[in-house]
């Protein structure tokens, strides 16, 4: 196989973090800022891009890294490499509450499709790419854009969904609707588009939006229960000092009890 075969265990219930086991001169890639913790004997690299493409000269790395800029990721990622002479060990923490899902890229067929900011670490010689939605309305309106990132090769990958997650075996033909920022990710062979809701009164006052995402079988798909956005929303609108209310905190005091409570 081209990619690193790594092996892993995933720790935690709801902030997990994910323990890669490498063995001499195994290499994992990750996400800058994802970095938990490693053993003395392994050291970490700044690369280009995902790393898949080391060894294909100054513009192929140039090209691969811009790529991850029209997901939205850096131009760099960091590579880790068992230096040493037995096995040892790197870790890598979610982003924030909510499930790492490993995707073995051999049993989808080698391409998985998941939201932009859903990679965490892979094994050496996964490409992290582009997938474009080429329809517009989907672009548009379909909640993660006309740009998503694809996962490709034959090693392990490791992605990050909110809340719980959910996975559906979608038979052929079947269709699954679910709000455009619940969808983690999917096999190549799951067609995604987006549908109107319909109704004046479901489009004005449902507060769902106006369109589903609409996932047709074959296929896996994963769903997640909290999209960071949904999460961060409702912090937002709480935060005092961004001119939310704090209602739901148990004080029939508001602003005056968090004054005497030192808050």
């Amino acid at each position: 196989m081209n990619a690193h075969e790594i092996d892993y265990k995933i720790y935690g219930e709801e902030m997990q973090f994910v323990e890669i086991e490498l063995d001499p001169q195994e290499t994992v890639v990750a996400e800058a800022g994802s970095f938990m913790m490693m053993d003395d004997d392994v050291k970490m690299e700044t690369i280009f891009g995902d790393g898949s493409q080391q060894n294909g000269g100054l513009f192929g790395k140039l090209l691969n890294a811009g790529k991850r800029m029209l997901t939205g990721e850096g131009l760099f990622m960091t590579s880790y490499t068992n230096y040493g002479q037995g096995k040892k060990k790197t870790a890598f923490a979610a982003p924030y509450p909510g499930k790492i899902v490993p995707i073995d890229l051999p049993e989808v067929n080698g391409k998985f499709i998941c939201q932009k900011d859903a990679f965490l670490c892979a094994a050496k010689g996964v490409s992290v790419g582009i997938e474009f939605n080429r329809k517009l309305g989907t672009g548009l309106f379909g909640g993660e854009g006309f740009i998503m990132q694809k996962l490709e090769g034959d090693g392990m990958a490791f992605i990050h969904a909110g809340g719980t997650l959910h996975r559906r075996v979608l038979q052929a033909g079947e269709v699954l609707k679910v709000d455009t920022g619940c969808i983690v990710g999917f096999e190549q062979s799951v067609h995604y588009d987006i549908e109107f809701i319909g109704g004046i009164k479901n489009t004005f006052f449902g507060g769902e939006g106006i369109f589903f995402a609409t996932l047709r079988g074959p296929g896996v798909v994963y769903i997640q229960s909290l999209p960071f956005s949904r999460l961060a929303d409702r912090i937002i609108a709480h935060a005092p000092s961004a001119g939310g209310s704090s209602q739901g905190e148990g004080s029939i005091l508001g602003g005056l009890g968090r004054l005497i409570d030192g808050n």
